[in-house]
């Protein structure tokens, strides 16, 4: 029942907030043209729901031509792109992505791809609910804490999942955001922590193989 009030409350803010945003957004925009060549809005394909892929929408602030996947060049900030992101404010397009209902204000962050394809089966349940602009991984320390501790705090939101829960994250998200800690993952961090799923993917894939094999061995005795 809560995910419908939820979905319904997420609709009518989303809504209010693109219309009293409308003109700082458009200035946004404008700064984002004057400061470097390319698109104002940045979009990426990103994991939500059950694994299903969406478009994903920010505010740019890199360079037009910045890879994240190409991991032998560090990220390339525009000017203007430093203090959005330090502010968060090239978060405030997914508005749009809200109001489509492919995301919600609170819920797992949506990754890339890669991080769910790297994924064991049970760490895949933080997609089990609408990924969100901020969530209980955020307040816990944002990218300050491994990818493993953020999963793990992305299960506990879907374990506890409540409108209690919810109200906790939110005003502990307007700490965080002022705060400015763990604010930027660059493409090291993306690395590293691709990395580091690959490796527990193949740890949890060993260890389940073994427990297949005791199994075997136990019911045949």
């Amino acid at each position: 029942m809560y995910q419908y009030i939820k979905r319904m409350f997420d609709f009518i803010i989303a809504i209010i907030l693109i219309i009293i945003f409308l003109v700082p957004m458009l200035i946004i925009g404008i700064l984002i043209k004057l400061d470097s060549k390319g698109p104002v809005f940045f979009k990426q394909e990103r994991t939500g729901k059950y694994g299903k892929n969406f478009k994903v929408y920010k505010f740019r602030s890199m360079t037009a031509n910045n890879d994240v996947h190409d991991f032998s060049k560090q990220d390339q900030h525009t000017k203007i792109g430093n203090i959005l992101r330090k502010l968060s404010l090239d978060e405030l397009p997914q508005l749009i992505n809200i109001i489509k209902g492919e995301m919600s204000f609170i819920g797992p962050r949506p990754w890339i791809p890669d991080y769910y394809e790297n994924m064991t089966e049970y760490q895949r349940h933080r997609n089990d609910v609408l990924p969100g602009i901020t969530g209980l991984a955020q307040i816990k320390g944002r990218n300050n804490i491994s990818i493993l501790a953020k999963i793990n705090y992305d299960l506990e939101y879907v374990k506890n999942y409540s409108f209690i829960q919810d109200v906790k994250i939110f005003f502990l998200t307007i700490k965080t955001v002022l705060s400015k800690e763990g604010a930027d993952a660059g493409k090291s961090t993306i690395q590293t922590e691709l990395e580091t799923l690959i490796e527990h993917e193949k740890e949890y894939e060993k260890n389940k193989e073994l427990e297949n094999e005791n199994r075997r061995r136990a019911e045949e005795v």
